[in-house]
């Protein structure tokens, strides 16, 4: 899958947790990348600019920092691909008052930013979306004619630059994909995610906090196999396509958090509380479509990927990691 080095690749969200691999492998291939990225403080930024460590010694990459939702946008450069990753993140958070950043970095700023390369003549622009659109949906496997029916308003958020990257594609005929990731993980996952937040008690000694009863499963999905999503929908994916990226690891809390018992040698004191509004029982990705339009099938299954993330956190947070566990991480 490998670009000729004269590709242009923009990656918004560069700093975040799939953004940052994502910007390494356009990289590796080959590809020029200028990466954008406002670093809000959702959750420390130093985590974020640790992210960037290794692309920032390459020569082939630039980083813009502003805000996507307010800048001025001729700041960025003509490209032949755009990966809009960039987020604000957090079904949890989405409620109330915080909505307000929601609408602005999910919204707001993907129409901005669809108005941009609008008429750049882009070989493809990447909108990431999220497994949230569905909400407790009708039926598992979920497939991508399902009705979207979104539980949380973050959910709503993501569901409209959804159709926003759609009807630019219809009405400008901008080339576009939309994947919806179902539950990302491994090395350089948010703090607030759970397998990070699993990880991190663990280490500590402390209870592992979990929102209901432990029995809601997800379809969880390995970072690079993610990345190898968005790579090959560069090249592969059909016009106006949209496609679920799943990992086809269904499993359960308890069974996640038995496996990083595992990995990490650590026997975990688990609490249990309420599950929130927005929380849906259940995720499960019917694949069919990206496998046959991408011939894309996911390579890492969760026992291996929740090993590279325990042994990442333990990193993050071992003395003389980037972090200390109990400080601006939590």
């Amino acid at each position: 899958m490998a670009r000729a080095s004269t590709h242009h690749a923009l990656v918004t969200g560069a700093a975040g947790f799939i953004g940052s691999h994502l910007v390494e492998r356009l990289l590796k291939d080959g590809a020029s990348v200028t990466g954008v990225d406002c670093f809000t403080d959702y959750y420390p930024p130093s985590l974020k600019r640790a992210n960037l460590a290794a692309a920032l010694e390459h020569s082939g990459f630039r980083l813009l920092e502003l805000d996507l939702g307010a800048a001025d946008l001729a700041a960025l450069p003509d490209v032949q691909v755009v990966f809009h990753q960039a987020a604000q993140a957090g079904v949890r958070a989405s409620w109330g008052a915080d909505f307000a950043a929601y609408a602005h970095h999910n919204v707001l700023a993907t129409q901005r930013l669809l108005e941009r390369y609008r008429d750049a003549g882009l070989e493809r622009f990447v909108y990431a979306s999220s497994s949230s659109i569905y909400g407790d949906a009708e039926r598992y496997p979920t497939d991508e004619s399902m009705l979207p029916r979104p539980f949380s308003p973050y959910g709503v958020t993501k569901l409209a630059g959804e159709h926003l990257t759609l009807l630019y594609g219809r009405n400008f005929g901008l080339p576009v994909t939309v994947l919806r990731y179902f539950t990302v993980y491994g090395p350089r996952q948010r703090p607030d995610m759970a397998f990070h937040r699993f990880c991190r008690s663990l280490l500590a000694g402390e209870p592992i906090l979990v929102h209901g009863d432990g029995h809601q499963s997800r379809d969880f999905t390995f970072v690079a196999d993610v990345i190898e999503a968005n790579v090959r929908a560069w090249t592969r994916s059909a016009p106006q396509g949209v496609y679920n990226v799943g990992g086809g690891s269904q499993v359960q809390v308890l069974e996640a958090i038995a496996i990083l018992e595992r990995a990490l040698d650590l026997k975990a004191q688990i609490r249990f509380e309420p599950r929130p509004p927005g929380d849906p029982l259940r995720t499960r990705a019917d694949a069919a479509r990206i496998r046959a339009d991408l011939d894309f099938v996911p390579g890492i299954g969760i026992e291996t990927g929740l090993a590279a993330e325990a042994a990442w956190v333990r990193g993050l947070y071992a003395p003389g990691g980037r972090w200390t566990a109990g400080r601006e991480a939590r």
